[in-house]
């Protein structure tokens, strides 16, 4: 065999489904990741600076804290699925049938069968809960964009006196009187300012990352479940998933 038959063998049994779904998860993640994390650092400016939201000088469970919460479950993620995205490329060359021309036929053990149904669920939960996430994610995306749409358009709010209270979106207490309202100076200064575009827009990105998370988690559950019943069914002879 020359060597261009060689290579071109050793492509054949490349899961190119798999890598295509993995590769969406990694740019998902990093997006999500990334932008969620510069997002929240923005967002604990914008309220210190304009909305004169100040730390608990208690361990209390203010929205500081829930930030910081949430900035160490994103390391978490990142990591995790950084872990995971390799254990779905491995998945998906060992369950591709072209591997087989390449080391030798063989049949599914009854161990095999049980990892792969395992991971299939494995994913489907992770395909819930990135769905949760999106949703989540959605959320301050909606906050930001009726204060961003306000600021594009506030001359045609400066007849009213439009109020943005805090306390309507659960960030601070009812005994806590935190509102910006389109005549206060603050309120200017922070449509005139980088931070509240910039995290408006890391937001929406963030969102976006969640979204081909979902994505190429979808297309790994189906990946998996196509390479499982095929192996399953079908583990004699030679057959060629190409998953």
């Amino acid at each position: 065999m020359g060597c261009s038959e060689c290579c071109l063998k050793c492509l054949s049994g490349i899961p190119y489904a798999s890598l295509i779904a993995t590769i969406l998860l990694y740019a998902g993640v990093a997006l999500f990741c990334g932008c969620g994390h510069e997002a929240l650092s923005g967002t604990v400016t914008i309220l210190q600076t304009y909305f004169d939201v100040v730390r608990s000088p208690v361990d209390a469970l203010d929205v500081f804290t829930m930030i910081d919460i949430f900035k160490y479950v994103i390391y978490g993620v990142a990591a995790a699925f950084f872990v995971y995205g390799i254990l779905l490329m491995v998945e998906g060359f060992f369950t591709t049938g072209a591997i087989r021309d390449l080391y030798g036929d063989f049949k599914i053990t009854t161990c095999g069968r049980c990892v792969s149904a395992w991971f299939i669920m494995l994913t489907y939960i992770f395909m819930l809960a990135w769905l949760g996430v999106t949703a989540f994610t959605s959320l301050p995306v909606f906050m930001y964009f009726n204060i961003w749409n306000t600021c594009q358009n506030i001359t045609l709010v400066e007849s009213s006196n439009v109020c943005f209270d805090l306390r309507q979106y659960g960030i601070v207490s009812i005994g806590e009187e935190k509102k910006l309202c389109t005549a206060s100076e603050n309120f200017i200064k922070m449509c005139e300012s980088n931070e509240l575009d910039l995290t408006f827009h890391l937001f929406v990105c963030a969102l976006a990352g969640a979204g081909a998370a979902v994505i190429a988690m979808v297309v790994a559950v189906s990946i998996l479940i196509h390479n499982h019943v095929i192996l399953t069914s079908k583990n004699t002879g030679r057959y060629c998933t190409r998953f």
